[in-house]
């Protein structure tokens, strides 16, 4: 099964869902990225591409798409739509992951909501949860005890980023991980990650 996460910045699927795609790829399944902005803003571009592409390999993804938009200018444009859907085109994923559009940042909110476009014919698609994201209501959760680390070591990969989560001594790993811990309370599992899901097809 081809898998397909979109995130508006470097490091954003990592942390929202870096576990799940870590454990398709573990179990045979390939795995790609778009990454719409080379997160400019936070920090030097190369490196935010370079640090994007090591984490990639830690998670076991196949190939990272870039948008190349600026940082900030993600835009709601039917441009955007068409660039996802080729890249959907070409992947043909069963299942498609991107940030929540409830969210405190425009280019996240942007890329889910031209994400919603164009995944209209995609059977699996889901949001996940950032630092940024507000008022998430998750309906679905995954188990990632086992590949926590992986995801954690995915972050890292961001060494440019781990420090910077605007709270006083907290790194984006301390982060990630009491997330992990609170919505795997939720879900009745040590560590989890949760989702909002538009389409969810159960095969049984």
């Amino acid at each position: 099964m081809n898998i397909l996460a979109f995130g508006a910045h470097p490091d954003d699927i990592e942390y929202g869902c870096g576990g799940m795609l870590a454990k398709y790829a573990q179990r045979g399944h390939v795995v790609y990225l778009f990454i719409a902005s080379d997160g400019a803003l936070g920090g030097d571009a190369e490196v935010r591409r370079r640090e994007q592409k090591d984490a990639a390999r830690v998670l076991g993804v196949r190939e990272v798409f870039w948008g190349d938009y600026r940082d900030t200018e993600v835009p709601l444009t039917r441009e955007l739509i068409v660039r996802l859907e080729s890249v959907i085109r070409k992947i043909e994923p069963r299942m498609i992951f991107v940030n929540s559009p409830d969210d405190t940042h425009q280019d996240h909110r942007n890329l889910a909501q031209s994400a919603m476009s164009a995944t209209r014919y995609v059977p699996n698609f889901l949001f996940y949860e950032v630092p940024s994201t507000v008022n998430f209501a998750p309906n679905c959760y995954t188990d990632i005890a086992g590949v926590l680390d992986t995801k954690l070591a995915g972050l890292e990969a961001h060494r440019s980023q781990v420090a910077k989560t605007n709270i006083e001594d907290l790194t984006i790993l301390e982060l990630a991980r009491s997330c992990a811990n609170f919505r795997g309370i939720q879900a009745r599992v040590k560590y989890a990650e949760a989702f909002q899901s538009v389409r969810l097809l159960l095969n049984l």
